[in-house]
Protein backbone atom coordinates (compact mmCIF):
# COMPACT_ATOMS: atom_id res chain seq x y z
CA UNK A 1 0.00 0.00 0.00
CA UNK A 2 1.83 3.54 -0.72
CA UNK A 3 0.36 6.94 0.79
CA UNK A 4 -1.44 9.20 -1.01
CA UNK A 5 0.32 12.62 -1.69
CA UNK A 6 -2.35 15.17 -1.19
CA UNK A 7 -3.01 18.24 -3.50
CA UNK A 8 -2.11 21.52 -1.70
CA UNK A 9 -4.45 24.26 -0.69
CA UNK A 10 -3.70 26.22 -3.98
CA UNK A 11 -3.90 22.89 -6.13
CA UNK A 12 -7.45 22.53 -4.99
CA UNK A 13 -8.67 26.46 -5.69
CA UNK A 14 -10.96 25.16 -8.56
CA UNK A 15 -13.76 23.02 -8.01
CA UNK A 16 -15.19 21.02 -10.61
CA UNK A 17 -18.91 21.81 -11.53
CA UNK A 18 -19.44 25.13 -12.64
CA UNK A 19 -22.47 25.01 -10.30
CA UNK A 20 -21.94 24.01 -7.55
CA UNK A 21 -24.87 22.14 -5.46
CA UNK A 22 -27.13 21.97 -9.02
CA UNK A 23 -29.11 19.09 -9.12
CA UNK A 24 -28.96 16.38 -11.08
CA UNK A 25 -29.01 16.87 -14.72
CA UNK A 26 -30.65 15.44 -17.87
CA UNK A 27 -28.64 12.18 -18.75
CA UNK A 28 -26.65 12.70 -21.57
CA UNK A 29 -26.91 9.55 -24.46
CA UNK A 30 -23.92 7.18 -24.10
CA UNK A 31 -21.32 6.94 -26.75
CA UNK A 32 -20.99 4.36 -28.92
CA UNK A 33 -18.52 2.69 -26.80
CA UNK A 34 -20.93 0.58 -24.48
CA UNK A 35 -18.02 1.06 -21.58
CA UNK A 36 -18.70 4.49 -20.93
CA UNK A 37 -20.96 5.36 -18.00
CA UNK A 38 -23.56 7.77 -18.27
CA UNK A 39 -22.96 11.19 -17.99
CA UNK A 40 -24.66 12.61 -14.39
CA UNK A 41 -23.94 15.71 -13.13
CA UNK A 42 -24.72 14.92 -9.16
CA UNK A 43 -24.81 17.35 -5.97
CA UNK A 44 -21.79 18.44 -3.96
CA UNK A 45 -22.79 17.99 -0.22
CA UNK A 46 -20.46 18.78 2.84
CA UNK A 47 -17.16 16.72 3.65
CA UNK A 48 -18.11 16.68 7.38
CA UNK A 49 -15.58 16.41 10.15
CA UNK A 50 -14.05 13.19 9.65
CA UNK A 51 -12.09 13.22 6.40
CA UNK A 52 -8.74 12.52 6.73
CA UNK A 53 -5.93 13.64 4.17
CA UNK A 54 -3.32 11.23 3.93
CA UNK A 55 -5.44 8.06 2.89
CA UNK A 56 -3.74 5.47 2.14
CA UNK A 57 -4.53 3.79 -1.37
CA UNK A 58 -6.53 0.39 -1.35
CA UNK A 59 -8.81 -1.51 -2.63
CA UNK A 60 -10.13 -3.63 0.72
CA UNK A 61 -11.24 -0.40 3.42
CA UNK A 62 -12.02 -3.45 6.14
CA UNK A 63 -8.61 -3.74 6.93
CA UNK A 64 -6.87 -1.52 9.83
CA UNK A 65 -3.27 -0.90 8.42
CA UNK A 66 -1.96 -0.64 11.55
CA UNK A 67 -3.65 -3.13 13.52
CA UNK A 68 -4.64 -6.16 10.70
CA UNK A 69 -7.68 -6.33 12.20
CA UNK A 70 -11.16 -6.73 9.94
CA UNK A 71 -14.21 -4.36 10.84
CA UNK A 72 -16.71 -6.66 10.62
CA UNK A 73 -20.62 -6.14 8.73
CA UNK A 74 -22.28 -7.05 6.15
CA UNK A 75 -20.03 -6.95 2.43
CA UNK A 76 -20.47 -4.08 0.37
CA UNK A 77 -18.80 -4.04 -3.07
CA UNK A 78 -19.02 -0.48 -4.72
CA UNK A 79 -17.61 0.99 -7.81
CA UNK A 80 -17.23 4.43 -8.82
CA UNK A 81 -17.69 5.02 -12.56
CA UNK A 82 -16.55 8.80 -13.42
CA UNK A 83 -16.85 10.40 -16.70
CA UNK A 84 -16.05 13.89 -17.56
CA UNK A 85 -18.72 15.88 -19.21
CA UNK A 86 -17.28 18.76 -21.74
CA UNK A 87 -20.38 20.34 -24.27
CA UNK A 88 -21.68 17.44 -25.37
CA UNK A 89 -19.11 15.18 -25.24
CA UNK A 90 -19.21 12.33 -22.46
CA UNK A 91 -15.22 10.69 -21.57
CA UNK A 92 -14.27 8.09 -18.94
CA UNK A 93 -12.28 9.89 -16.71
CA UNK A 94 -9.01 8.08 -15.96
CA UNK A 95 -5.93 8.90 -12.89
CA UNK A 96 -8.47 10.49 -10.70
CA UNK A 97 -8.29 9.69 -7.11
CA UNK A 98 -12.00 8.77 -5.22
CA UNK A 99 -11.74 8.89 -1.72
CA UNK A 100 -14.34 6.77 0.34
CA UNK A 101 -14.92 7.20 4.07
CA UNK A 102 -17.69 5.83 6.30
CA UNK A 103 -18.57 4.50 9.62
CA UNK A 104 -18.37 0.62 11.35
CA UNK A 105 -21.17 -0.93 12.23
CA UNK A 106 -21.04 0.68 15.64
CA UNK A 107 -21.64 3.67 14.25
CA UNK A 108 -18.05 4.77 14.94
CA UNK A 109 -15.18 6.58 12.56
CA UNK A 110 -11.98 5.32 12.69
CA UNK A 111 -9.38 8.62 12.42
CA UNK A 112 -5.25 9.00 12.70
CA UNK A 113 -5.67 13.27 13.61
CA UNK A 114 -8.11 13.67 16.34
CA UNK A 115 -7.61 12.54 19.41
CA UNK A 116 -10.89 13.10 20.19
CA UNK A 117 -12.26 9.90 18.56
CA UNK A 118 -12.14 6.41 20.23
CA UNK A 119 -10.67 4.81 17.50
CA UNK A 120 -7.42 7.73 16.56
CA UNK A 121 -4.61 5.98 15.23
CA UNK A 122 -6.64 3.59 13.43
CA UNK A 123 -7.66 3.97 9.76
CA UNK A 124 -10.51 1.42 9.42
CA UNK A 125 -13.29 2.46 6.31
CA UNK A 126 -11.45 4.65 4.52
CA UNK A 127 -8.89 4.71 1.52
CA UNK A 128 -8.55 5.54 -2.15
CA UNK A 129 -8.27 4.01 -5.51
CA UNK A 130 -7.52 5.68 -8.88
CA UNK A 131 -9.80 5.01 -12.00
CA UNK A 132 -8.74 2.96 -14.54
CA UNK A 133 -9.16 4.48 -17.75
CA UNK A 134 -12.53 3.12 -17.96
CA UNK A 135 -13.04 5.93 -15.80
CA UNK A 136 -13.93 2.79 -12.52
CA UNK A 137 -12.62 2.81 -8.54
CA UNK A 138 -13.81 -0.63 -7.17
CA UNK A 139 -13.96 -0.87 -3.64
CA UNK A 140 -14.65 -3.38 -1.00
CA UNK A 141 -16.27 -2.69 1.99
CA UNK A 142 -19.04 -3.00 4.74
CA UNK A 143 -22.66 -1.63 4.67
CA UNK A 144 -22.34 1.92 6.84
CA UNK A 145 -23.64 1.64 10.03
CA UNK A 146 -25.95 4.70 11.48
CA UNK A 147 -25.23 7.34 14.30
CA UNK A 148 -28.01 9.92 15.98
CA UNK A 149 -28.90 12.34 14.01
CA UNK A 150 -27.73 11.43 10.54
CA UNK A 151 -29.54 8.96 8.11
CA UNK A 152 -26.96 6.16 7.15
CA UNK A 153 -25.00 7.75 4.55
CA UNK A 154 -20.94 7.17 3.49
CA UNK A 155 -18.91 10.00 2.01
CA UNK A 156 -16.95 10.49 -1.42
CA UNK A 157 -14.39 12.72 -2.51
CA UNK A 158 -13.15 12.55 -5.81
CA UNK A 159 -9.33 14.40 -6.72
CA UNK A 160 -7.97 15.57 -10.89
CA UNK A 161 -5.06 16.39 -11.55
CA UNK A 162 -4.04 18.03 -14.92
CA UNK A 163 -1.30 20.27 -15.90
CA UNK A 164 -3.52 22.99 -16.61
CA UNK A 165 -5.40 23.06 -13.43
CA UNK A 166 -6.36 20.78 -10.03
CA UNK A 167 -10.30 20.25 -8.60
CA UNK A 168 -11.80 18.38 -5.93
CA UNK A 169 -15.41 16.95 -5.63
CA UNK A 170 -17.27 16.11 -2.42
CA UNK A 171 -20.07 14.58 -1.63
CA UNK A 172 -22.38 11.86 -0.20
CA UNK A 173 -24.23 8.34 -0.98
CA UNK A 174 -27.23 7.39 1.13
CA UNK A 175 -28.99 3.61 0.95
CA UNK A 176 -32.55 2.80 0.91
CA UNK A 177 -34.61 3.11 4.35
CA UNK A 178 -35.95 -0.49 3.91
CA UNK A 179 -32.94 -1.92 2.84
CA UNK A 180 -30.93 -0.43 6.22
CA UNK A 181 -34.18 -2.04 8.19
CA UNK A 182 -32.87 -5.10 7.11
CA UNK A 183 -29.30 -5.16 7.28
CA UNK A 184 -29.78 -3.76 10.76
CA UNK A 185 -31.64 -6.98 11.85
CA UNK A 186 -28.70 -8.59 11.16
CA UNK A 187 -25.52 -8.89 12.64
CA UNK A 188 -23.78 -7.12 14.12
CA UNK A 189 -26.13 -4.20 13.63
CA UNK A 190 -28.46 -5.78 15.50
CA UNK A 191 -27.26 -5.36 18.85
CA UNK A 192 -27.77 -1.44 18.39
CA UNK A 193 -31.47 -1.38 17.25
CA UNK A 194 -33.14 0.34 13.99
CA UNK A 195 -31.67 3.33 12.46
CA UNK A 196 -33.13 6.70 13.92
CA UNK A 197 -33.13 8.74 11.20
CA UNK A 198 -35.31 8.36 7.77
CA UNK A 199 -33.97 9.98 4.62
CA UNK A 200 -36.72 12.13 4.64
CA UNK A 201 -35.86 13.80 7.84
CA UNK A 202 -32.35 14.06 7.16
CA UNK A 203 -31.27 17.77 6.48
CA UNK A 204 -28.85 17.16 3.84
CA UNK A 205 -30.90 14.67 2.44
CA UNK A 206 -33.10 16.87 1.72
CA UNK A 207 -30.43 19.12 -0.52
CA UNK A 208 -30.29 16.71 -3.36
CA UNK A 209 -29.92 13.11 -1.71
CA UNK A 210 -32.16 11.38 -3.89
CA UNK A 211 -29.80 11.83 -6.75
CA UNK A 212 -27.16 10.53 -4.32
CA UNK A 213 -29.22 7.22 -3.75
CA UNK A 214 -26.95 3.88 -4.38
CA UNK A 215 -28.90 1.49 -6.66
CA UNK A 216 -27.90 -1.98 -4.39
CA UNK A 217 -28.46 -5.38 -5.26
CA UNK A 218 -27.66 -8.41 -3.77
CA UNK A 219 -24.20 -10.19 -4.29
CA UNK A 220 -23.34 -13.17 -2.72
CA UNK A 221 -23.33 -12.95 1.39
CA UNK A 222 -23.81 -9.37 0.87
CA UNK A 223 -24.38 -5.89 -1.68
CA UNK A 224 -22.62 -4.66 -4.71
CA UNK A 225 -23.40 -1.08 -6.34
CA UNK A 226 -21.93 0.99 -9.25
CA UNK A 227 -22.61 5.14 -8.81
CA UNK A 228 -22.23 6.42 -12.53
CA UNK A 229 -20.73 10.98 -11.42
CA UNK A 230 -20.12 12.79 -14.54
CA UNK A 231 -17.75 16.04 -13.20
CA UNK A 232 -17.90 18.78 -15.74
CA UNK A 233 -14.75 20.29 -17.41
Amino acid sequence: MTISRPLTRRQALALLGASGAALLSARRARAANDSLPACVVRPRQTEGPFFVDGDLERTDLRIDPRTGAVKVGTPLRLAFRVSQVGGSACAPLARAEVHVWHCDADGHYSSVRDPRTPNAGQAFLRGFQQTDADGTARFMTIYPGWYPGRAVHLHFKIRTATAARAAEFTSQLYFDDALSEHVYATPPYATRGRQKLANADDFLFRDGGRQLLLDVTPQGKGYAAVFDIGLQA
